[in-house]
């Protein structure tokens, strides 16, 4: 067990699989105090009891992100009352990616996906922040996409979703910097699960890039346990890119000898 969270507490919304549970099981192994959330509960309770196999401290509260602030308020409500009426770090991972042409887009998918990856964040940040703040203290990690920032066909709406979270992330650092809350984003690439997983169109979109393939889950997860960490106190209004390279660089031929 590692100690760059120690004492801490965090809440990490849809942390029952890939991203969020890497996530979820680093912050536990560097002894932070963790809530997994998610709508699967059999999942969820799969990875508490891995945490705590491991020497971790983690409960699951089950939650569907609806967009509601009264969804989010009740998911804060309960992660402050296991985690002992405070929540030091909150990462808003959560989120649902449909594609297809804009034309096939319909008002009620179009809704969901805004209340998923951008109201639920937004509500669940309102609910945690002010104490946050009170206190002097605390850090909001927010899950962005380098989709947010290169344009791709299909793509429309849950790119501009996610622009939509790397614009809410340099705002609140705005608000809340100035009283000792961290607000920063993590910009990830194509990430898979496993090798075995990396196949297909999520492949294609990592060819040109200096990592020339799709990353994994831990990759994200240690630039979350940095951001979360004393050693990003001098960071604020970042979005850290975990991509493969694919938002700065095009690799174009064979690499120089």
């Amino acid at each position: 067990m590692g100690t760059r969270l120690a004492g801490k507490t965090a809440l990490i919304t849809g942390s029952t699989s890939n991203i969020g549970r890497a996530i979820a099981l680093h912050f536990a192994s560097e002894g932070a105090r963790v809530v997994v959330s998610g709508r699967d509960a059999r999942r969820g309770e799969a990875v508490v009891d891995e945490i705590r196999r491991a020497g971790g401290s983690a409960d699951f509260v089950a939650a569907d992100l609806d967009g509601t602030p009264q969804a989010s308020r009740a998911l804060a409500t309960a992660a402050v009352t296991l985690l002992g009426d405070r929540i030091d770090i909150l990462v808003n991972n959560a989120g649902i990616f449909p594609g297809g042409p804009t034309t096939d887009i319909d008002e009620a998918t179009f809704d969901r996906v805004y209340a998923v990856n951008v109201k639920a964040p937004f509500f669940l940040t309102a609910a945690i922040a002010p104490a946050m703040a009170e206190r002097g203290d605390g850090v909001i990690i927010n899950m962005g996409s380098w989709a947010a920032r290169l344009g791709i066909s299909g793509s429309a709406l849950y790119t501009s979703s996610k622009g939509a979270v790397e614009t809410l992330t340099r705002a609140w650092a705005a608000e809340y910097g100035p009283r000792g809350v961290r607000v920063n984003a993590i910009s990830p690439g194509v990430v898979r699960e496993s090798d075995e997983a990396a196949t297909g169109r999520g492949e294609t979109l990592m060819l040109g890039t200096p990592a020339g393939r799709s990353g994994r889950p831990d990759a994200v997860a240690s630039a979350a346990v940095y951001l979360a960490s004393d050693e990003a106190s001098f960071v604020h209004g970042t979005v850290v890119d975990v991509d493969g390279g694919r938002i700065g660089v095009a690799v174009v031929g064979s690499p120089a000898a």
